[in-house]
């Protein structure tokens, strides 16, 4: 068989073969497109799984500091009802809050925490009115007790406005990851839900030094 006889079949094989590995790029393009797509949903699932349970360990953290609060408010009030008589509704409110805020709720229901985290911030804020108001009661300033257990109370707050900060920043990352697309289509498949933020009064209670009650 002559070259010029062979020449067509050798134009057909070529054609074929172009033809083959055009059609195998025709098709991975939509599967790298798609490979691309789901890379970018398993990322953005990732990152809100990882920011939910950043928050959680917060609010965990949040809850240790207010049992802390918890703990020291019974001495505080003990010896306040002995000597302010005339703040016995404020002593009232303070108790009552404090049962509210130590109450046990869902962790996982945004609604339950923010109750949670509305009841410890009122508790805050009353507690901060009532140490404020033991200004005017000079009986208090000889009572070693109640400076000890003002002085443990003003550093619990310190710790409750650091952790404080730490749970709002952790739930402004999951609350963007979750509003933003792709987030607000994956977020019932991660299981989680927008949390609500920590609120406090920062003026309500001004840290008052306890060496300054033995003046």
């Amino acid at each position: 068989m002559t070259l010029e006889a062979l020449a067509p079949r050798r134009m057909n094989s070529n054609y074929s073969v172009k033809l083959f590995f055009s059609r195998i790029e025709t098709m991975e393009i939509p599967l790298l497109i798609g490979g691309m797509v789901l890379a970018v949903l398993y990322i953005w699932y990732a990152k809100i799984i990882s920011r939910r349970n950043t928050a959680r360990e917060a609010l965990a953290g949040i809850d240790v500091q207010l049992t802390n609060r918890a703990n020291v408010i019974p001495n505080i009030l003990t010896i306040a009802k002995k000597f302010m008589q005339h703040e016995a509704s404020l002593i009232e409110e303070v108790t009552r809050l404090r049962t509210q805020a130590t109450g046990d709720y869902n962790q996982l229901d945004p609604k339950a925490v923010a109750e949670h985290l509305n009841a410890s911030s009122a508790l805050g804020s009353q507690m901060g009115k009532l140490l404020i108001s033991m200004e005017d009661y000079p009986e208090l300033k000889s009572d070693a007790t109640m400076v000890q257990a003002q002085k443990t109370y003003n550093e619990v707050e310190a710790q409750i406005a650091a952790s404080r900060r730490f749970y709002n920043s952790a739930v402004a990352d999951l609350n963007n990851s979750i509003e933003i697309f792709p987030g607000n289509l994956l977020a019932g498949l991660a299981k989680s839900q927008e949390m609500p933020f920590y609120e406090a009064d920062e003026q309500a209670y001004q840290s008052t030094n306890a060496a300054e009650l033995l003046e």
